[in-house]
C-alpha cells in the first residue's frame, strides 16, 4: 500500500482461544461545564497472550482515555466509567474493591504513562518509587527490593544504577525517564503492560532503543502482552499483530497490522495513512491531510462521527449512526459504504449459486 512503512508483524491471527484481557462496551464520561463529554463510547476489543495490540487515533480520539479506564485511574470527579466491563482473565476490574485493583496495577498490568516528568513524583529519588514498587505488590525486605530496582534499571540500560538510585527525576534526560518508567512498569513482572505514546518527544534514536527494549522485555516472560497507544503510524507497522483504530471516542476499524496498512477499509483509516510521507514523496510537496476537526465529544452530530470530514460520505452519513461490521478474516469497521459493499457481495454470490 506505501513504499515507506512495511509492516513488519505477522499477518497471522492469534491463535489463543482466551484472551487475557476483554474489553466490553465501554463508556467512559467526563463532567464539564455544559454537560457531559463522552470521551469513550462503546469500545470493545480483546487482548490476547503474547499480542502487541495498537490503539490508533488522532489527539481526542479517546485511546488515552480507553488504557486509563482500564486501569481504573481515570479522575473521579470529573471522569466516570458509567458502563462496561474490563475482563481481566474473566475477573471484571469494574467490580473488584480499589485495594485489590492497587494490586492489579503494577503486579498484573504495568503501564507506561505518556509524559514520565510528571508521572514520576519530583520529590522522591528514583530508588523509593522503584522500591515502593516491589514492595505494594511483594513481601520482601527492603535490601532485596533495593536490589530488584538496581536490576530493573539495569536491564532497561542505565549506567551505575546503585549510584542513579540517588537521584531525583529532574536528573536524568527525557529518554532516561522513560527508561525508568518501563523499568518501573516491568519491575514487577506483568503479564500486561500498556504504554501510552512511550516515545512521544523523544528523538528518533531514543524512540526505536525504547521500542527495542519494550519487545525485548515483551520475549523475556512467555505470554506477556502489550497495548501500543499512539498515533505513530511507522511505530505500528514496526511493532503490532493487531491494529484499533479509534477516532471521536469510537472504534473505527479493527484488523491485523497487515489488513490495516495494505487493505483500509474505513475512509479515516485510508487518511491517515495517506498523511505518512513515502519513499516517493517528493521534496517541498505538500503531504496529504484530513480536512476540518476532530467532532465534539460534548454534542457530536447525528450519524457518523467522521462524515464532516470524510471525502466520500453519502446522505445516510450524516443521518444513520453506522454499527461496527463484521467483515471476514476477524476484521471490523464502522462505515455504510463498507458495510453496503460486503453485503452487495453476498447478494451478488447468492445469486451466482
Amino acid at each position: 500500500m506505501t513504499d515507506a512503512i512495511s509492516p513488519e508483524a505477522t499477518d497471522e491471527p492469534k491463535t489463543a482461544t482466551e484472551p487475557v484481557l476483554s474489553v466490553r462496551d465501554l463508556h467512559t464520561h467526563f463532567r464539564v461545564e455544559g454537560g457531559i463529554a463522552k470521551a469513550v463510547e462503546g469500545v470493545s476489543f480483546d487482548l490476547f497472550p503474547g499480542e502487541v495490540l495498537g490503539i490508533v487515533g488522532e489527539s481526542g480520539s479517546g485511546k488515552s482515555v480507553a488504557s486509563l479506564s482500564i486501569m481504573r485511574l481515570v479522575p473521579d470527579p470529573p471522569g466516570l466509567i458509567a458502563k462496561g466491563e474490563i475482563l481481566l482473565r474473566g475477573r471484571d476490574l469494574l467490580k473488584i474493591p480499589y485495594e485489590k485493583m492497587r494490586k492489579v496495577r503494577g503486579g498484573e498490568i504495568g503501564m507506561i504513562f505518556q509524559e514520565p516528568m510528571t508521572a514520576l513524583n519530583p520529590v522522591f529519588t528514583i530508588g523509593m518509587q522503584l522500591t515502593e514498587a516491589v514492595r505494594v505488590h511483594e513481601k520482601v525486605s527492603r535490601a532485596e527490593a533495593r536490589d530488584r530496582a538496581i536490576e530493573a534499571m539495569r536491564q532497561v540500560g542505565i549506567p551505575d544504577p546503585a549510584e542513579r538510585l540517588k537521584d531525583y527525576p529532574h536528573q536524568f534526560s527525557g529518554g532516561m525517564r522513560q527508561r525508568v518508567m518501563i523499568a518501573m512498569a516491568l519491575i514487577c513482572n506483568p503479564s500486561i503492560l500498556i504504554a501510552d505514546e512511550p516515545t512521544t518527544a523523544l528523538d528518533v534514536t531514543i524512540q526505536a532503543q525504547i521500542l527495542e527494549l519494550m519487545l525485548a522485555m515483551k520475549e523475556k516472560k512467555a505470554g506477556s502482552s502489550i497495548i501500543l497507544i499512539t498515533h505513530d503510524l511507522a511505530v505500528v507497522a514496526e511493532t503490532c499483530d493487531r491494529v484499533v483504530v479509534m477516532y471521536g471516542g469510537k472504534i473505527q476499524e479493527v484488523g491485523t497490522v497487515h489488513q490495516i496498512f495494505e487493505e483500509p477499509k474505513h475512509p479515516y483509516t485510508r487518511g491517515l495513512l495517506a498523511s505518512l510521507p513515502t519513499a516517493s514523496t517528493e521534496r517541498k510537496s505538500r503531504l496529504s491531510t484530513i480536512p476540518g476537526n476532530v467532532p465534539s465529544i460534548m454534542n457530536p452530530a447525528p450519524g457518523c462521527r467522521f462524515s464532516n470530514r470524510c471525502p466520500e460520505a453519502i446522505d445516510r452519513c450524516s443521518v444513520e449512526e453506522p454499527v461496527l461490521h463484521q467483515l471476514p478474516g476477524e476484521r471490523f469497521s464502522r462505515c455504510h459504504l463498507v458495510e453496503e459493499e460486503a453485503l452487495g457481495q453476498v447478494d451478488k454470490e447468492k445469486a451466482d449459486v
